[in-house]
């Protein structure tokens, strides 16, 4: 792992392999057989599972050098990638979001978005806590287990959004 920066309390597996330029944040949580390629860069509280797959070249050919073309990969705070999951480089996944397990990720991901399949469709939104949020008429939903309120809205770009209505407490969230 030389010249790969690790935050405190990472949890590494077996059979991990974290490549120079990495950057993971504090309590990431590496699940065995997952290699993280140069180009990843992944924020505090994000859980890789068990053999997950980073990729970091769009086009690869053995007989073809492209370790210049590194394509850019960053997983947001307290994301969740289930276990056989693809994330193919060049797509952000947003803070919060849940990756089904063996789904294949072929573009960015929002913030608090449930993807799954292949090619990863989106089929919810999930709290910070990793439960489903059922949102009503009024676009409001309430974690099952935290009691943290959420709001569906549209973004810049027209694209619905989920965004933690703040209570200016943090306390159980770690």
């Amino acid at each position: 792992m030389p010249g790969a920066v690790l935050g405190e309390r990472c949890n590494i597996g077996q059979n991990v392999v974290v490549s120079p330029g990495v950057r993971l944040g504090a309590n990431v949580k590496v699940q065995n057989n997952v290699s993280i390629y140069e180009g990843v860069t992944c924020d505090d509280d994000v859980f890789l599972g068990p053999s997950c797959v980073f990729t970091n070249v769009i086009n690869p050919r053995s007989a073809v050098n492209r370790r210049g073309q590194y394509a850019r990969t960053h997983v947001g705070r307290g994301a969740s990638i289930g276990a056989n999951a693809t994330i193919v480089c060049g797509n952000d996944i947003g803070p919060y979001a849940f990756i089904g397990a063996g789904a294949v990720v072929t573009k960015h991901v929002p913030a608090y978005a449930l993807v799954v399949g292949n090619p990863a469709q989106q089929i919810g939104w999930m709290s910070q806590f990793g439960q489903r949020l059922d949102f009503d008429a009024n676009g409001q939903a309430m974690c099952s287990e935290s009691g943290d309120h959420y709001q569906l809205k549209t973004n810049e770009a027209g694209e619905p959004a989920v965004e933690k209505i703040e209570d200016g407490s943090d306390e159980h969230v770690r």
